[in-house]
């Protein structure tokens, strides 16, 4: 079984899937959705690509260049791992469910036509998306496809692949891991979310032909917009999150250089994993995540408090299992890990310290103090008027940061998300009203 929907639903899903992609990362300029087939066939077909203009306005939508994967696809055994024929990046998304990353394609090993023709592809990331087999139920003796040494894939997962999401980047402009590759996944398990709501709701229509006409329309738009609705209003607040932590970022940058001052957050984060490195023993899992840990921590801006329980439950935690497992830590090293992680506790806030507030003096007061409340405020859902204000201060002259105009851009554009998603939550609720009392629709939806 493989996810079913009619066509021009599968095609509206994936358009608003590139669309709200090529609208949130500015250095993307081009995606396209590919729908996997059913098993053990699966194949390939490309459903639409998109590709947004220089001024990041429109998007032009279409098929037009040719591709193996245009109607009527590529079966599995056309693109996966085979001795003797080029790899592709289509077969490893497909049987390992995991991304690929093109942030070098002139050293690509999966461009089939860099292998082919010598021709160098786009900057670009492919990531698969995955519905549960549970919610597909499917069991250990559905029909899962082989790979050429004859071993059944998949076996060993919660998931199959139902498509591959393809965004090309401006060069040099996509890494491995990067920001942009995390958003990306988070829309793609969005993505698989939606599709299996469409399978789900498409089965219900066949379960419920009984219902009334005027009860079941009612229950359909209610159904679209609630679907929407979640999947997407939580993903764009997540998204304004980490753009308000890279404005964080850069302005404790701006404090630290202002006061010629190191950041404590680098150098007890070198201190630990000095100490690390140094001692010999104990559990080799732990060590390895507490490595990880040390790394997901560098690239984390979060608000002080989110921040002192992530390391509490993060970093202090994996700590103090590492030393319980190991003997060779001695006193002294103890009294320097736990020394580290408080004081990394302590620094989470300097930003929004008045004293190290008062020594910047490269903006006015009241705009400084404006935009300190902002980017330190915890929020767990979406504040327009505090993102107006932002705006506004971005646009400020006064304001010296590197990346305030990519910023307001991105932010600019997040909030018309945002707006967009606030709207379809009040015609959500009108309609719940409507059909949870049975009233007829006198009024138009949002009065």
């Amino acid at each position: 079984m493989s996810i079913e929907i009619e066509e021009a639903v599968l095609k509206k899903a994936c358009m608003e899937m590139i669309e709200t992609i090529l609208f949130c990362l500015p250095n993307a300029f081009k995606g396209t959705i590919y729908r996997v087939g059913k098993m053990p066939d699966l194949v390939v077909e490309r459903i639409t690509s998109g590709i947004i203009d220089d001024d990041r306005i429109s998007i032009s939508w279409g098929l037009p260049s040719n591709s193996g994967y245009s109607y009527p696809g590529k079966s599995w055994i056309e693109y996966r791992d085979e001795p003797g024929r080029p790899l592709e990046a289509m077969g490893w998304c497909v049987e390992r469910q995991k991304s690929w990353t093109a942030e070098d394609p002139s050293n690509d090993s999966r461009s089939v036509r860099l292998q082919l023709m010598s021709q160098i592809e786009d900057f670009q990331h492919m990531e698969p998306v995955l519905v549960r087999k549970s919610d597909l139920n499917l069991d250990m003796y559905s029909d899962f496809p082989k790979n050429h040494e004859g071993e059944t894939i998949w076996k060993e997962s919660e998931y199959v692949v139902v498509a591959v999401v393809k965004i090309h980047f401006r060069p040099y402009t996509i890494r491995m891991n990067s920001a942009e590759t995390r958003v990306i996944k988070k829309l793609s398990r969005s993505l698989g979310t939606e599709l299996l709501s469409y399978q789900l709701r498409q089965d219900s229509v066949k379960a419920m032909e009984e219902i009334s006409k005027d009860r079941f329309n009612a229950c359909n738009i209610l159904a679209d917009s609630l679907r929407n609705a979640i999947t997407k209003s939580g993903l764009i607040v997540s998204i304004i999150k980490q753009e308000v932590g890279h404005l964080r970022e850069q302005w404790e940058d701006m404090l630290l250089k202002n006061l010629n001052e190191k950041s404590i957050k680098e150098e007890r984060i070198k201190r630990l994993e000095d100490i690390l490195a140094a001692v010999e023993g104990g559990d080799k899992d732990l060590r390895a995540d507490l490595i990880n840990v040390h790394r997901k921590f560098q690239d984390l801006s979060l608000p002080p408090e989110l921040g002192r329980r992530w390391i509490e439950m993060q970093l202090e935690r994996k700590w103090s299992d590492f030393i319980k497992s190991n003997r060779n830590i001695t006193d002294m090293e103890k009294e320097f890990i736990n020394q580290s992680i408080d004081e990394l506790k302590k620094s989470l806030g300097f930003g929004m310290e008045p004293d190290m507030v008062a020594h910047y003096n490269g903006m006015p007061e009241d705009l400084k103090k404006e935009l300190v409340r902002i980017i330190y405020e915890e929020r767990d859902s979406f504040d327009a008027q505090a993102l107006e204000r932002l705006l506004d201060i971005l646009a400020n002259p006064s304001l010296n940061m590197q990346s305030k105009e990519r910023s307001r851009k991105i932010l600019t554009q997040l909030k018309v998300l945002a707006e967009t998603m606030s709207q379809l939550e009040r015609n959500t609720n009108f309609l719940l009203h409507q059909v949870l009392n049975g009233n007829g629709a006198k009024k138009g939806i949002g009065e």
